[in-house]
């Protein structure tokens, strides 16, 4: 299933007359309407030096959660270790950001950009361990694109 996504998300990185934003938050909106257990989907991205990550753009559910501190929460965590984090059942993490009482999985994979860790995508589901090789798999390719862009 996702890997019938990937021409969709190219064509969308290479739309002309966008702005990177708006394709970034093309990408987030087709992957909560296509991905049954991809409940929200967010970029977030350093703040320039500052080690914290800035929410950008995302489809879902509001989120109070705009600025987040490096160490802090599975992305502030994935900032740091600049590796994926895979949690299969949030409550059973003790460094964890509550965004909602349905969040059950968080799948969270960077985005460098030569060889800097700049960003990351951050999906939550309300599908308790919904995530496999091939969703991390996929993650790495969008965010190998995205960073092409950026």
């Amino acid at each position: 299933m996702l890997e019938v996504l990937k021409p969709r998300i190219a064509s969308l990185l290479s739309e002309p007359g966008r702005e990177t934003g708006q394709r970034l938050q093309g990408i987030c909106e087709l992957l909560r309407r296509e991905v049954p257990y991809y409940d929200w989907v967010g970029f977030y991205f350093r703040n320039g030096e500052k080690e914290e990550l800035l929410l950008g753009p995302y489809a879902g559910d509001p989120t109070d959660h705009t600025v987040i501190p490096f160490g802090k929460g599975i992305c502030g965590q994935v900032a740091v270790s600049n590796k994926n984090f895979v949690v299969p059942d949030v409550a059973a993490q003790d460094n964890y950001i509550a965004c909602s009482l349905h969040v059950k999985a968080e799948i969270v994979v960077p985005i460098f950009v030569a060889g800097r860790n700049i960003g990351q995508i951050d999906i939550d589901s309300h599908t308790p361990d919904p995530f496999g090789t091939s969703d991390e798999n996929f993650l790495e390719w969008v965010c190998a694109e995205v960073a092409a862009i950026l």
